[in-house]
């Protein structure tokens, strides 16, 4: 198939949301919808209705591909490929998301996690731009860590899980025995958005900005930051989701590495921080936008550097039930 033919369908699948999109060569969304994340058999059958109405409009796909909350099976060997596994996300456990697009999508098609195609999202448009080498880390319902290595997402055996690995207790906070149903105190189970709330009582949202509990959150944070540092020595870390919006986390995250790290190794002690440690900025269609990059590469064997703009997001958008797609 040529390249200027191409017809293009991604998902990002969320723990909260899916969002759907059709885009041609050239990265340009055609339809895309938004969907909430409930149950298996309601919102894959939205997803499909979506995807199947948009061939019935524009033609076939050339080419399909999710990126996914997990953990996933990446290994094209594993009997469960495609699949969703030991995820923590209520009934999505075994849920197999190539086998079921597969039966109405004629088309190749790639799976990685959500976090992954955020990265390529950054990589094409935000703050991985220019970077071989980087971590995109979100903290939000979860912790997950996207790794980009020579300017592709790293899967080797399987995908990464960083999010559970263990740390140092943080000062402070040695009594509370975290939230992750597998590890119960592995960084997940101690930082994400969930765990500051069953840790304080309300959601960290409505911490006041001084609250010990940003500093024990930008300890977990230093830490991750500083393993990856050790592990990937990456160009840049970019830390986005929701716990990250509190007002100086990001200096309170950068602050924390510098002690973490010690003085150890005169490359590290070089790195300029607020370049280091930054913020997202290819918007809230970063992980859509990653997918469909993929989607691209699947069928071309390249990743789409000619993209120029931004995907639109999709602020305000209602989201659509089954009901009303019937």
């Amino acid at each position: 198939m040529q390249p200027e033919n191409l017809l293009l369908g991604a998902i990002e699948a969320g723990g909260t949301k899916f969002l759907c999109g059709i885009a041609d060569r050239d990265g340009n969304i055609i339809r895309q919808t938004r969907i909430p994340t409930t149950v298996p058999a309601e919102t894959l059958a939205i997803a499909t209705d979506f995807f199947a109405r948009a061939q019935d409009e524009f033609g076939p796909l050339s080419s399909f591909s999710v990126g996914s909350f997990g953990p996933l099976s990446l290994n094209p060997v594993a009997k469960d490929y495609g699949s969703i596994t030991s995820t923590p996300k209520a009934g999505w456990q075994d849920i197999d998301l190539l086998a079921h697009f597969s039966r109405t999508i004629d088309a190749p098609m790639a799976l990685d996690t959500d976090v992954n195609c955020a990265a390529v999202g950054e990589r094409l448009f935000g703050s991985g731009q220019g970077l071989d080498t980087f971590c995109y880390v979100t903290v939000g319902t979860g912790i997950g860590v996207g790794l980009l290595i020579d300017g592709a997402p790293h899967g080797g055996a399987n995908h990464p899980e960083a999010g559970h690995i263990r740390l140092p207790r943080a000062p402070g906070d040695e009594a509370f025995p975290g939230i992750c149903p597998f590890h119960g105190d592995c960084l997940e189970g101690l930082a994400c958005g969930p765990a500051m709330q069953a840790r304080w009582g309300v959601p960290g949202e409505q911490l006041p900005p001084d609250h010990p509990g940003w500093m024990i959150e930008a300890d977990y944070l230093a830490g991750l930051c500083a393993t990856l540092t050790y592990i990937v020595r990456p160009d840049r870390i970019i830390i986005g989701g929701g716990v990250m919006e509190s007002p100086d986390m990001y200096e309170r995250v950068r602050r924390a590495l510098v002690t973490k790290l010690a003085g150890y190794d005169a490359s590290m002690r070089s790195l300029d921080m607020d370049d280091y440690i930054t913020a997202p900025t290819a918007g809230a269609s970063a992980g859509l936008t990653g997918a469909l990059a993929l989607a691209y590469r699947t069928v071309t064997r390249q990743w789409p550097m000619h993209w120029s703009v931004e995907l639109p997001s999709l602020p305000g958008q209602p989201l659509l039930s089954g009901a009303e797609l019937a």
